[in-house]
């Protein structure tokens, strides 16, 4: 059975521009993971076609416990706009968002042209800045209720981002990582990113290749959490790596 994924694209799209969640597609819909990134394909276009610009690429799933929560087996991958990115120490709407999280990352910066079907090329080698960095996560579905499918279609739950200043690209494969949100906090190391962040990179190579998405100089790759994302309603979020910085924004409800 062919899938409408245009018309489960259009879902997710009123979802978010209307800030108002959904049930789970796959209640009513029977689809499997290439349909789900055509969804996110579709949706991702909607936003450029609004005017926003595709600024890089955000990995998912690369912590081995939501890997084994989810039971997958494979990182998953979306695109991140200008629309989204908060400058550090901004101030970012939450009048934007359904039900707002945020989680502590490692950000990297493609600083070079990618050739991405050369099967010797190595993105490490071409990534020339680190950052810490923060991901506002706002999944679209009903009590955070979805399948894999699910979340891979609604481009990895991306809502917003903020980075930290650049630095040289430095190894830090078991850096400590703290978030504050208020009174919340939640602390752990890079080590819960593939085992070290650089992996995420190797496998943003991978999936770039295999989901059809490009990297261009400039761009920046979220390698993925360092810690379980905290709820986010307001007042200020700060996260601190060792060894590259910290980073901070200000949410608070103005629309």
């Amino acid at each position: 059975m062919t899938v409408d994924t245009s018309a489960l694209a259009d879902i997710l799209d009123k979802a978010q521009t209307s800030v108002t969640d959904t049930p789970s597609l796959a209640d009513s819909t029977t689809f499997d993971l290439d349909d789900a990134y055509a969804v996110q394909k579709d949706l991702v276009s909607r936003r450029v076609a609004r005017g926003e610009r595709i600024v890089g690429i955000k990995m998912g799933f690369t912590s081995k416990a939501k890997m084994a929560q989810m039971g997958v087996s494979e990182v998953i991958v979306g695109s991140i706009t200008d629309a989204m990115q908060t400058d550090d120490g901004g101030v970012v709407d939450l009048g934007r968002f359904i039900h707002p999280k945020i989680e502590p990352e490692v950000a990297y910066r493609v600083g070079a042209v990618v050739d991405l079907h050369d099967p010797d090329f190595d993105l490490t080698t071409a990534v020339d800045a680190i950052a810490p960095a923060m991901e506002i996560i706002d999944s679209r579905y009903r009590d955070f209720r979805f399948t894999h499918e699910d979340v891979v279609a609604d481009n990895t739950s991306a809502a917003g981002f903020v980075v930290g200043e650049w630095a040289a690209v430095r190894s830090i494969p078991d850096a400590a990582v703290r978030i504050t949100v208020g009174d919340q906090e939640s602390t752990g190391t890079t080590a819960a990113i593939l085992g070290d962040p650089i992996e995420a990179v190797r496998e943003a190579q991978r999936m770039a290749v295999k989901r059809g998405l490009p990297l261009r100089p400039g761009d920046i790759i979220l390698a993925g959490a360092a810690t379980a994302a905290l709820p986010f309603t307001g007042g200020r979020a700060t996260t601190e790596i060792a060894g590259i910085g910290r980073v901070t924004v200000l949410g608070r409800l103005e629309s």
